[in-house]
């Protein structure tokens, strides 16, 4: 009952001391601030053609967010003005789904930046929730603009995938798996990276990444010939639908006490927050895409959007951290590019 109030707002979860993330680190003598900005994460869209149980986002074929023509402009002017900012990493939702994502793209790769594209396989299949337009082209779209592709596959067997992600989701998965390779993603001696991303389908913490990733090829490889260059493990944010699930099944209180008796401070050395700055679909920046999602926007006196975006301003502010940022800092640690201790 507790939990259902909590999930009501009825009551808030316990969050004295012991999940004070600052407090944490002020004990530890650690103090993570920005070392460099090479990032650009730019969240265009909250819909999706699926509705994940863990998507710390909430997004869905019902969100509408998405963002203006003006805003996705102004972040190539951020990236034209800043040439230390080498990556543009486009998220959502399934940020194919969004109008300006192609002119997105092919605008960023003219100024030589590595282009990411958060890309969840089904899309190409399912194409647009609402007006029917195909996907079929992002295999080819994607290789010949050397976009670095990163998909999530929960597992590389067809339940636990299909439980997390939805009916039927796998064998989409590995036929778009299969679509990409066939434009060389995951070959040896091409350029075009694939990289798939682990999240744990239940309330515990990413294998050791490495082993896990030698699982999967060989997997992969023997039961569909599938390819692919790297396996990144993430943790599950306790934000959002994720939370809600915890809070339901009354393992909230649990979950954090895994994460928070994990804490390894080489991986609150390396958190993605000190080398990216997430952009949501509205301009408002912030340090991280969790961070966006629970609108723990940057301030400098007020509010920042990309439209205030000043390189050095931000390389000097202090990173806004909370308690879900355990989850970043838990075991071998995890960030958008997989674990960040070694």
């Amino acid at each position: 009952m507790r939990e259902l109030n909590v999930l009501n707002n009825q009551v808030q979860p316990d969050v004295s001391v012991h999940y004070d993330f600052n407090r944490n680190l002020e004990n530890r003598k650690l103090d993570p601030k920005p070392v460099l900005i090479e990032t650009l994460q730019v969240n265009i869209a909250k819909l999706c053609n699926q509705a994940c149980h863990h998507c710390h986002v909430d997004a869905s074929p019902k969100r509408t967010e998405e963002m203006d023509q003006r805003t996705v402009d102004r972040c190539l002017e951020i990236l034209t003005e800043n040439e230390r900012i080498i990556n543009l990493d486009i998220t959502g939702g399934a940020p194919e789904l969004h109008p300006h994502f192609d002119y997105f793209v092919l605008e960023a790769k003219k100024l030589n930046k590595h282009v990411m594209v958060r890309h969840n396989l089904t899309v190409t299949f399912d194409g647009h929730p609402h007006t029917g337009e195909s996907k079929r082209y992002l295999p080819e779209f994607f290789a010949e603009n050397k976009v670095e592709v990163i998909s999530s596959l929960p597992y590389y067997q067809e339940f636990f995938t299909d439980k997390q992600r939805g009916k039927g989701v796998f064998n989409k998965s590995v036929e778009s798996i299969r679509l990409l390779n066939n434009q060389g993603y995951g070959q040896e001696n091409t350029g075009l990276e694939l990289n798939l991303v682990y999240n744990p389908v239940g309330t515990y913490l990413p294998p050791p990444q490495e082993n896990l990733e030698k699982d999967y090829k060989r997997e992969l490889k023997d039961k569909f010939d599938l390819v692919f260059n790297k396996l990144f493990t993430i943790t599950n944010m306790p934000i959002h639908r994720f939370r809600e699930f915890l809070l339901r099944s009354g393992t909230y209180e649990e979950y954090m006490e895994k994460l928070i008796n994990a804490f390894n401070p080489a991986a609150a050395e390396g958190v993605m927050c000190r080398s990216l700055i997430s952009v949501g679909y509205d301009g408002r920046i912030y340090d991280c895409d969790f961070n966006q999602m629970l609108d723990m926007q940057i301030q400098n006196g007020k509010p920042l959007t990309v439209f205030d975006f000043d390189h050095d301003e931000l390389l000097s502010r202090r990173i806004l951290f909370d308690s879900h940022c355990f989850g970043c800092t838990a075991g071998n640690g995890s960030s958008c590019g997989g674990t960040t201790a070694v």
